[in-house]
């Protein structure tokens, strides 16, 4: 009998960047998180490239258009959730788009807030401020969560 072939859940973050600050969104109804500060990011859907995911997701979540070729590769983590669930977040990092951004979505996020990136607030996802933490560093892939990485920090 072959084993089951490991699935993975990939979430894609935009980092928006300007005047050495960062735009997050704090997150409210979603039953994950509600109160604490995010990244514009979602889930990756069937079908769609991680570029038009990034794209979506600023739009959705910020009103924004991104054009494909202004989104820089910030960092890949691979994080496992205090559950145990595993998730592959892909960091993408602009400084260009069209609009200004709004809450666009007032039903999942309290408000959207520039923030200096060194000085994130301490209710930031701690897979957020990880994934911003590599891309700062200019490390390309790293871990967060998992048990053996903790342990050798």
């Amino acid at each position: 009998m072959a084993a089951e072939r490991y699935q993975v859940t990939v979430d894609v973050h935009v980092i928006l960047e300007r005047d050495e600050q960062i735009l997050l969104c704090l997150r409210q109804n979603t039953g994950y998180r509600d109160g604490w500060y995010c990244l514009p990011s979602g889930h990756l859907e069937a079908d769609e490239t991680i570029v038009d995911c990034a794209i979506r997701e600023a739009r959705e979540e910020v009103g924004i258009t991104l054009d494909p070729t202004m989104l820089r590769p910030a960092t890949v983590v691979h994080h496992l959730s205090p559950e145990g669930r595993p998730r592959l977040g892909v960091f993408f990092a602009a400084s260009v788009w069209e609009g200004e951004p709004v809450n666009a979505e007032p039903h999942k996020c309290g408000r959207i807030d520039w923030v200096p990136v060194d000085r994130l607030p301490d209710t930031t996802v701690p897979y957020t401020v990880a994934g911003i933490a590599l891309y700062r560093d200019g490390v390309g892939i790293g871990l967060h969560g998992w048990p053996e990485f903790a342990a050798a920090r």
